[in-house]
């Protein structure tokens, strides 16, 4: 179940794999290659926060 706080990450990661493959066909290997790491330390960053709100059992829906 997603919540509130998951949609930023989930949208920025989304965001840029498509910037990195636009990029990588458009522009430059290079900066497609760039772009495409960002796309797992966005989701590794997701994971850490979650990690850290479960853990403190901070309620992010609103106490649903």
């Amino acid at each position: 179940m997603f919540h509130k706080i998951d949609y930023p990450f989930l949208l920025g990661a989304f965001i840029s794999f498509i910037t990195s493959v636009t990029l990588w066909f458009l522009v430059s290997h290079d900066y497609g290659i760039f772009v495409g790491i960002w796309v797992p330390s966005i989701l590794s960053l997701w994971v850490g926060v979650r990690v850290v709100i479960l853990s403190a059992g901070i309620k992010t829906n609103g106490g649903k």
